[in-house]
Formats: structure tokens, C-alpha cells, sequence
């Protein structure tokens, strides 16, 4: 009975505090939001029209020297995974897959930093406010239990109001679930992008021998 008596206290507290922590997580929500959105926008995009043509021009010819430079000049996750198997391509195929590939995994770790965060509050959320809204009917009917002579508007206007907390939880949950499935959609072509950079390097990098990938760029090679 005494702990029936400790959890129907902790009850009684009512969804106002269910609220204010709705509120905080609304405030992560946004920054995460946003830090993503810049983070993910800043990181440049690899231009597949212009960067990448050269790119494998430069290998088919032997010329990693330019194939280097190309990629130091262009931007995002796709010249990374570039230029770290650039950086082997005369120790054998292999060793450029596995330069790639540990790249490629640094990468999908930095671009899905945080998105946990969204996908968890867009999950839960809407059950946080849920249990807000069960405390406060749990504490309207204990309020019209100590005031009988309220009536029916007492039961009401305490529904009411602990209603609002599944109201804000729905809030807080759609736009993170939105925002949670857009950048899941980036962060998947932007890692396709990057497995098309890879393939393309290990294709046309098979030919190349140990010492044509030492050697001096021609010149007038590019």
C-alpha cells in the first residue's frame, strides 16, 4: 500500500513538468537541426560534370599527378575517399580499397553524428506527451475528488489542459521525424556518390603499374 501511496504522489505532480521537458527537447531538437543542416551543407558536393571527368581522364592516362590535384581542388566526402586511395595507388589494388573504405566509414560516422538524437525524440516524443496527458487526468479526478462540488467542469478543464501535453509531443516528434528521414536521404547519396568515386578509381587504376604511379607526371599532361 505505501508504494501505491509513493507512485499515486509522484502522480499527482500533474503533466507540468512533462511539459517543460517537452520544451527542452524541442530546443535540442532544433540544434540539432540546424547543426546538421550546416554541417551537411557546408561539406561541398564532388561535381561528377567537370571534377570527375578529369579525375578519370588523368588515371586512364597514367597521370596521378594530375588525378591529385584535381581532387585537392574539389570539395566534399567523395574527393576525400579520392584522395585516400590516390595516396596507395602504389601499393596495389587492394590497399586502395581498403584506404577508401576506411575513409568512406570515418565519413557515414560524421555525417550521421546527431541523427540518432532526431530519430529518437521523433519515435518518443509522442509518448512523452502521452504519459503527460495520463498524469494530468490522474490528477483532475484526484482534484474532484477533494472538491465533489466542482463538478464535471473540474474533471474537464483538468482533461483539457493535460491534453496539451500530447499536443506538444506531437510537435516536437514531426518535425524531427522529417527532419530525421531528409537528412537520412542526404547522408544515402552522399555515400552513393562516394561508392561511385571508389569504383571509378579502382577501374581505372587496375592498369596502372607500381612504377607508373611513381613516376613523374608527363609533361604538358594536362
Amino acid at each position: 500500500m505505501r508504494l501505491t501511496e509513493r507512485i499515486l504522489s509522484f502522480t499527482l505532480l500533474g503533466s507540468e513538468w512533462v511539459l517543460w521537458l517537452l520544451i527542452g527537447l524541442s530546443v535540442l531538437s532544433v540544434a540539432v537541426m540546424v547543426e546538421r543542416g550546416f554541417t551537411l551543407s557546408a561539406s561541398g558536393k564532388f561535381d561528377f560534370e567537370a571534377a570527375g571527368k578529369d579525375l578519370l581522364r588523368f588515371l586512364r592516362e597514367g597521370n596521378i599527378t594530375g588525378a591529385r590535384r584535381t581532387v585537392a581542388n574539389a570539395r566534399g566526402p567523395e574527393s576525400q575517399v579520392a584522395a585516400a586511395g590516390l595516396d596507395q595507388i602504389g601499393r596495389g589494388p587492394e590497399a586502395i580499397s581498403e584506404a577508401m573504405a576506411s575513409t568512406k566509414s570515418r565519413i557515414r560516422l560524421d555525417l550521421e553524428r546527431n541523427l540518432g538524437v532526431l530519430g529518437t525524440l521523433g519515435n518518443n516524443a509522442p509518448f512523452i506527451g502521452l504519459f503527460g496527458t495520463v498524469l494530468g487526468i490522474i490528477k483532475a479526478f484526484a482534484d474532484l475528488s477533494h472538491n465533489q462540488g466542482g463538478g464535471a467542469a473540474t474533471v474537464m478543464s483538468g482533461i483539457s489542459a493535460a491534453l496539451v501535453a500530447t499536443a506538444v509531443g506531437l510537435m516536437v516528434a514531426i518535425p524531427a521525424v522529417v527532419a530525421f528521414n531528409f537528412f537520412q536521404t542526404k547522408v544515402r547519396r552522399t555515400l552513393g556518390r562516394v561508392d561511385a568515386v571508389a569504383h571509378m578509381i579502382l577501374s581505372a587504376t587496375s592498369g596502372i603499374k607500381t612504377e607508373d604511379a611513381e613516376a613523374p607526371a608527363p609533361a604538358g599532361g594536362e
